[in-house]
């Protein structure tokens, strides 16, 4: 009974957090940020792979200090419980990263964008929302049949560190570069908040995240299993908690016209979030999740991290990327491919997985 009514109170609080999250999210918009894009896992490691030239002209080039904050703030939060962890499925992790990157930047934002977009009033996220759940339910199908990314295990600490140590070397060598703002400085820099504004919100938001353990597929996911729906009810607060907060800000915008990077077309908005939902939950985590627990010392997200970092200069480079008009024909050829890819994957593992099950021990 204790153990269950402590349970209640953690949820409780988390979902506070994250009502708190959603404001801080506003709050990075209203500093300079690019409109409902306060942080976005997949946005922001296409941005600092353009700042590490992995892109094409024209493409973004900021090392955003928000995916800097994100992990460092987890690191904080698990300091003294560090538990530096890797083993599994690295190279499937980092393909999955490049196609979840490849459907985020055809619907032009992360879950964790999408509930930003919703709680300042984007219908086109609303409509994205659905994409997302279907991709998030057919993976949950395929985890009752015995679908597993892997055990990961206790490794070196210098094993999970060291992605830790390279994302705040990184940050140093460009606030020494002359990370500044609000931006943009550079001709082709993306909309951003002073460096410093958005690196403290952003470590106040990895300590909030790592201690949550939210995750936006994992929230909708929750709906689909038994249990509590604390993740559920966290969802939901975030977006309002934004949309609070950007109404008074004067950044809400409820309708279809004029929404910030963002399109209008829903077959497309749904089916890249199919994408995203599938990819994310047969990762193990959307792309701010990953960027989490990097910081807590998992090196396996870091490489979904690294293959979201790499999609996002492919995506790019290869024109996947979608714009105010709408999706191209390479993004759309690219989003089916990745679903069937995708759920082609899962098939294997699960049948590998039953097998492997039902082979008698030795």
């Amino acid at each position: 009974m204790l153990r269950q009514q402590s349970s209640s109170v953690a949820g409780l609080i988390g979902c506070g957090l994250m009502l708190i999250l959603g404001v801080i999210c506003a709050i990075l918009v209203a500093r300079g940020n690019p409109g409902n894009m306060g942080l976005c896992g997949a946005c922001f490691l296409r941005d600092i792979a353009g700042s590490l030239r992995l892109s094409v002209e024209g493409a973004p080039k900021y090392f955003r200090p928000e995916i800097a904050g994100l992990v460092l703030g987890a690191f904080v939060a698990r300091r003294k419980h560090f538990d530096a962890r890797s083993g599994s499925y690295a190279g499937a992790r980092f393909l999955l990263g490049v196609l979840m990157a490849f459907g985020a930047l055809v619907f032009l934002g992360c879950p964790f964008r999408m509930l930003q977009r919703i709680g300042g009033g984007d219908v086109h996220a609303m409509i994205g929302l659905v994409g997302l759940v279907i991709g998030v339910f057919v993976a949950y199908q395929f985890e009752k049949r015995g679908y597993s990314i892997g055990k990961t295990s206790s490794v070196p600490r210098a094993v999970g560190l060291l992605p830790i140590v390279a994302f705040a070397v990184l940050l140093w060598m460009f606030v020494q570069r002359g990370l500044a703002g609000p931006g943009p400085d550079d001709v082709g820099d993306p909309k951003h908040a002073l460096w410093i504004h958005a690196f403290g919100l952003a470590l106040l938001a990895g300590l909030m995240l790592s201690a949550t353990k939210f995750c936006a597929i994992g929230a909708i996911r929750q709906a689909f299993s038994p249990g509590r729906k604390f993740a559920l009810i966290a969802f939901v607060l975030l977006v309002v908690g934004y949309g609070v907060t950007s109404a008074i800000t004067g950044n809400f915008k409820f309708g279809t016209e004029g929404q910030p990077v963002a399109h209008a077309d829903a077959l497309w908005n749904v089916l890249a979030l199919v994408l995203v939902g599938l990819t994310g939950a047969f990762a193990g985590g959307c792309p701010v999740r990953q960027v989490v627990m990097t910081g807590e010392g998992n090196a396996d997200a870091f490489m979904t991290v690294a293959g979201i970092a790499v999609g996002g200069a492919l995506a790019h480079n290869f024109g996947i990327v979608s714009s105010a008009a709408g999706p191209t024909s390479a993004g759309k050829t690219v989003v089916v491919a990745g679903i069937l890819i995708s759920l082609a994957f899962a098939a294997w593992i699960t049948r590998a997985s039953r097998a492997a099950g039902a082979t008698p021990s030795a």
